[in-house]
């Protein structure tokens, strides 16, 4: 058995890994590199033949881990991609999303290319490809072991990362020897309000981990909501705008519950309901919907309201916007108010409008409550750049800002270590999806509770099991 490594080695984004085996070959996750260090990995052809990719594992539906599906069947990929339910359905909206803003950007391109003289560029895949690319899911249940063939079986689990995010059971047949590998995928916080959390792995001979966070502890995860009530509070008292980037998958069904419970519970309906919410991204809304169809994924206590006809993610100040129209509107408008907008990481979206019109106000605020990659915006506004780039805009940054990292939906150093300790049987840990000090220090801390071969590979580095 053999894994190459495609992507998220030595890096976060771009998660792919090519697994050959006796008589098969098939991938875990094929994600899309973002930020701008990141992006020219994003090429129109990958590092191997699609056509002889007998399936596909997915392990949850966020862009670094999907996003570059449609690319793969539209090089000729014909096989089965096996995944939950609730990812399947959040990748027919992210899917087709990725693909419009990747036609847009061509668009773009090809006017400042042609004034240039320059030949033209195609987008990486368009809204078609995304389509087909859909036909291939195939949905299956947390918990069941599936037979793939008479060598290969796996099974999918509970992250606690993402509605429908697994890690996954590989059981692998070879010379009459079966050794187990596990893709941990994007383990989750315990803190996270809607989702069940990370199911426990008892064994395994393998195990490829993520490393996010593997160097961080997310400080005062019962205190995060305060932190960004009074962040809120504030900024409401002096009459400004709050702006919070938020992935609009997951991260915004969160806060949006976080926030009306914890108003109800600490302020009283009253004064919650004068403070305008908005929740400007189309994406954010069509997959708040697919949250409520597949209910029965996410906590007992939240289902159970979904059932006696209650919609926690819906409240009386709540204004969901699916109009460019009237997401400009919001630019325009000296209310206080708090704007939940995507892109996560400020690289894309109707976010980037709204920081162009109120980064420069020092009555703004901008909480951030996510990982901001290497390169995009949100990382250097979060490392205090004085000016930043905004759609060919030069803006100043005199906003309040903030960084909450309770809400992130990565497990932290401690979790990880906590999570791995119990997993017996280990053979060789492999270490994944992080940056270098990240990789490093869950390295060198795992190394003092396990006896057994840790390696952090390259970005094409191939290793033998």
């Amino acid at each position: 058995m053999k894994i190459t490594f495609l992507g998220a080695a030595k890096t976060v984004t771009g998660s792919c890994y090519k697994v050959d085996t006796s008589d098969l070959s098939f991938l875990v996750d094929c994600g899309q590199f973002q930020g701008v260090n990141e992006e020219q990995n994003n090429t129109p052809e990958f590092e191997f033949d699609p056509k002889k990719i007998d399936f596909m594992l997915l392990t949850h539906a966020h862009i670094d881990h999907s996003g570059r599906i449609p690319l793969l069947t539209k090089n000729g990929f014909t096989g089965k991609i096996f995944c939950t339910r609730p990812t399947s359905d959040l990748c027919s909206l992210l899917l087709k999303d990725s693909a419009h803003i990747h036609e847009e950007d061509a668009i773009w391109d090809n006017k400042k290319r042609q004034r240039a003289g320059l030949p033209l560029i195609e987008p990486l895949y368009s809204i078609d490809d995304a389509y087909v690319a859909l036909q291939y899911f195939y949905p299956v249940n947390y918990d069941k072991k599936i037979e793939i063939n008479d060598n290969i079986s796996v099974r999918f689990n509970e992250a606690g990362h993402l509605l429908g995010s697994s890690f996954i059971e590989i059981w692998i047949k070879e010379d009459n020897e079966t050794k187990k590998i596990v893709f941990s995928g994007d383990l989750g916080s315990s803190g996270n309000a809607l989702l069940n959390p990370l199911k426990p792995l008892s064994n395994s001979d393998y195990l490829v981990i993520e490393s996010t966070y593997g160097n961080r502890i997310h400080e005062n995860i019962d205190l995060r909501m305060k932190q960004l009530i009074n962040a809120i509070d504030k900024t409401i008292e002096k009459g400004g705008t709050i702006i919070i980037p938020s992935f609009a998958i997951g991260r915004t069904q969160e806060v949006i519950y976080e926030l009306k419970e914890y108003y109800i519970k600490n302020y009283g309906i009253k004064k919650f309901l004068e403070i305008p919410i908005y929740i400007d991204s189309p994406l954010a809304i069509n997959s708040t919907k697919v949250f409520k169809e597949n209910h029965i994924y996410l906590k007992e206590s939240i289902s159970k309201k979904y059932d006696q006809g209650q919609d926690p993610l819906s409240f009386k100040n709540i204004r969901y916007l699916e109009s460019i129209k009237a997401s400009s509107k919001l630019n325009h408008s000296s209310e206080p108010k708090v704007i939940i907008s995507a892109s996560g990481m400020c690289d894309a979206g109707r976010i980037q409008h709204h920081l162009k019109h109120y980064l420069w106000k020092p009555t703004t605020t901008v909480i951030f409550i996510g990982y901001q990659g290497i390169g995009t915006l949100g990382r250097e506004i979060l490392n205090g750049f004085d000016n930043v780039e905004i759609l060919d805009e030069t803006i100043k940054v005199n906003a309040q800002i903030y960084s909450i990292s309770g809400f992130s939906g990565h497990a932290d150093k401690n979790m990880l270590l906590d999570w791995t300790n119990h997993i017996e049987d280990l053979k060789k840990i492999i270490i994944v999806h992080g940056e270098s000090d990240s990789q490093n220090e869950l390295k060198n801390e795992l190394e003092k509770q396990k006896n057994v071969d840790i390696i952090i590979p390259k970005l094409f580095d191939e290793v033998i099991l």
